[in-house]
């Protein structure tokens, strides 16, 4: 079976040809990414028997993602998650971004804004190399691009091993100071896409700590223990325990929705953040980043008005997503890491999600 196969996906609304490359391992797990947004839009992924089922949610084509999708599988840059107005200071100026999220009625910038890097047309090269076939892909953002200053050079690369990961590779560089916090937005269901909820999925998440949010889900500022909450994932239990509970942060997003620290990050190696197992089909899927945080959220917004790729609707809480980055808001949060990426330096990340059997 050839490891590295490559089709047309579509045409884009400026009239370019978005491109579908299908990444494939010696044991049955196979990942389909398509140029435009950099999008994950099919993962097949062996249970306990060895039978496949594709793990996340999406479309067989590019015409519903530019209809309309929220995220699915897609790359997230400028700045992933949530910045407070739309707006941050740096180096003596104030940066007015677009605000194309209104949650609780208060506006924010949102993934990077209206057009962020989930709708760019990404230059692609695949290849095989010594971890397996990947897909390298490549986009520079102007200077100016949905308000951030400066121009930045982006490399992500998803690598699929023979030891049934997915990894994920990101690169920037930029040439004024700019914020910069890349992740990937894939929405998993370890049972099958279309299949039900993940309120009984298993999920642990190795954090002590989260950061809880004002109205308009910006956060506060505070760390807070999980212990005796529900945010509390520090052993394993059902996504689905505490999703109804009163807990005013949950309802805020409308079940999980919300950023986890990471004990004992290391920039350098990936750690283990999460492990979530469907019992079922007894997939396991390991997150392993080294980045300091992850947003959990559990689909909230899902309504069932998406139809997927089997020809079902994507209800509430059909699908978790692990998203890892840096903090929300992180550049008007002066207690949270940096996310300023200086000329000269280089933000590299990786993350990389491992799947098994039990």
């Amino acid at each position: 079976m050839n490891p590295i196969t490559q089709t047309d996906f579509g045409p884009t609304p400026e009239g370019q040809t978005a491109r579908l490359f299908t990444l494939r391992n010696a044991h049955g797990m196979e990942v389909r990414i398509t140029n435009y947004g950099g999008i994950v839009t099919h993962l097949f992924v062996p249970d306990r028997r060895g039978v496949a089922a594709d793990v996340v949610l999406g479309f067989d084509s590019l015409t519903p993602y530019l209809a309309g999708s929220p995220y699915f599988g897609a790359i997230i840059g400028r700045v992933g998650n949530r910045i407070a107005g739309g707006r941050f200071d740096l180096g003596g100026e104030t940066y007015n971004l677009v605000t194309n999220d209104n949650p609780q009625q208060i506006p924010c910038h949102l993934h990077g804004g209206r057009r962020g890097f989930d709708k760019r047309l990404w230059e692609a090269d695949a290849s095989l190399v010594d971890g397996g076939p990947a897909l390298r892909l490549r986009y520079l953002s102007p200077d100016g691009e949905e308000g951030y200053p400066g121009n930045l050079e982006c490399y992500v690369t998803y690598t699929l091993t023979d030891t049934n990961t997915l990894r994920i590779d990101y690169l920037a560089t930029g040439d004024k100071p700019t914020p910069v916090n890349l992740t990937n937005h894939s929405y998993f269901n370890l049972k099958g896409e279309g299949d039900g909820t993940i309120l009984d999925h298993l999920a642990m998440i190795r954090a002590s700590r989260y950061t809880p949010v004002a109205p308009g889900m910006i956060p506060t500022g505070e760390f807070r223990p999980v212990a005796g909450t529900a945010f509390d994932f520090s052993t394993t239990k059902p996504i689905g325990r505490d999703i109804g509970s009163s807990d005013e942060q949950i309802g805020l997003g409308s079940g999980f929705d919300h950023n986890f620290v990471i004990d004992a990050t290391d920039p350098d190696e990936p750690i283990l953040a999460a492990t979530v197992t469907e019992p079922e089909s007894g997939r396991i899927m390991e997150t392993w980043t080294t980045e300091p945080g992850v947003q959990f959220y559990t689909g909230n917004f899902l309504d069932g008005t998406l139809i997927g790729k089997a020809g079902k609707p994507y209800p509430k809480w059909s699908a978790f997503c692990l998203e890892t980055q840096h903090f929300p808001d992180s550049p008007n949060q002066p207690e949270f890491p940096s996310i300023i990426l200086e000329p000269g330096k280089t933000c590299r990340s990786t993350t990389e999600y491992r799947f098994s059997v039990r």
